[in-house]
């Protein structure tokens, strides 16, 4: 299930829909939807071509999976799951769309700003 979810979540951010990519892999979107549920299961091969399709390495599906006592590992997992959100998946996509180095660079300064700030007046 996790690893259908981070299907789910990078077909998302890339605006792809469930029939174009089944059309890539040759496959219907009522497979593509089945995998994304967790109905079933992505044998290796068939991952690594929709890591190819999706442009990502196929570890990116695995990135937070829980561990056997159920708890996600790694220090990323906060992260994926604010990219699993409507705000985090559409700052992430607009921010991408930047290509000005130097704008991203300060509108990322920007956020840090707005960050200390607000833990500041928490602490307060």
């Amino acid at each position: 299930m996790h690893v259908g979810a981070r299907l789910r979540k990078r077909r998302q951010a890339l605006s792809i829909s469930q029939e174009r990519l089944g059309a890539q892999l040759g496959l219907t979107f009522q497979q593509v939807q089945k995998y994304e549920k967790g109905v079933n299961r992505i044998g290796a091969s068939r991952l690594y071509q929709i890591a190819q399709a999706l442009d990502a390495p196929v570890q990116y599906f695995f990135e937070g999976a829980p561990t056997s006592e159920g708890e996600e590992e790694g220090a990323g997992a906060a992260t994926m799951r604010f990219l699993g959100t409507v705000e985090g998946l559409q700052l992430n996509t607009a921010f991408q769309k930047i290509k000005h180095e130097q704008t991203r660079r300060k509108l990322l300064e920007l956020v840090q700003t707005i960050s200390d700030l607000e833990t500041d007046e928490l602490k307060a």
